[in-house]
């Protein structure tokens, strides 16, 4: 018996992994976050399997379904959505899973701030504008953010910077960011809203406008936001990667042809 976590992707059926959506075919249990895992996925589960909406249930609630699928030698898919590294809670499941001796693997899924920037048609690193990507988010009801990993210190990096969780906290994203260099009120700021849902949305403005535009559209939850350079950059160099001049072990310099 094993408990398998999957990462479901962020809402499109079709972009959960092939392995994922195996699991839950197989799976006699499944538990789903029923609030941001569609219902098309979950009903790839095998007929007469045990499926719940772990939307309203609490922790000890969850593992004790874990357990009872144990007690009898059942395999549960555990399914959340985008990648289950994420934002996913699976570490505190896991820990309670070790405890009890109880097998489990992790599939991953396709993370939020990934089908973002493929919806939004965007590379997030670009060449000598921007190399890094930050994940992270603000603290408001949930647990308090680490000291060192306030928006006023990540953001000295200048990085491209996928802010979850913070939809109703952007005020405090813009005192954070706005006084340092790399952005300011005119860095680019995108919303990303349900990506990968039929009611996906994408709200397109700057640091300085883009809380008057989330409160005009009247959103509260569910959403990434992105801000950074990198997603206004236009005139950039090209990369090393494929430049006709750039020798590496695959693409050997050439011979000059014979005269």
């Amino acid at each position: 018996m094993t408990v398998h976590f999957i990462g479901a992707g962020p809402g499109a059926p079709d972009l959960i992994t092939v392995r994922g959506l195996r699991l839950i075919e197989a799976c006699p249990v499944c538990l789903y976050a029923g609030s941001l895992v569609p219902a098309e996925i979950v009903k790839a589960a095998p007929e007469g399997a045990r499926v719940r909406d772990t939307a309203p249930m609490t922790l000890d609630e969850i593992i004790a379904e874990m357990r009872a699928a144990h007690a009898v030698g059942k395999d549960v898919a555990r399914v959340h959505s985008g990648d289950p590294s994420l934002y996913g809670a699976i570490a505190e499941q896991m820990r309670r899973l070790d405890a009890l001796a109880i097998p489990y693997d992790v599939t991953p899924g396709v993370p939020a701030f990934a089908a973002a920037a493929a919806a939004l048609q965007k590379e997030l690193t670009v060449p000598e504008i921007c190399q890094t990507v930050i994940l992270t988010r603000t603290a408001m009801k949930s647990s308090k953010m680490p000291e060192g990993e306030e928006l006023s210190t990540l953001g000295r990096s200048g990085a491209t910077l996928a802010i979850h969780l913070s939809v109703r906290n952007i005020p405090h994203i813009q005192r954070e960011l706005v006084p340092l260099p790399a952005y300011g009120e005119d860095c680019p700021a995108v919303i990303a809203y349900r990506v990968g849902w039929p009611d996906e949305a994408f709200i397109h403005g700057t640091l300085g406008d883009i809380h008057k535009k989330a409160r005009a559209a009247k959103l509260t939850r569910t959403a990434l936001i992105f801000v950074g350079r990198a997603l206004g950059a236009e005139d950039f160099i090209d990369s090393k990667l494929y430049d006709a001049g750039h020798v590496h072990v695959l693409r050997p310099k050439r011979k000059a042809a014979a005269s």
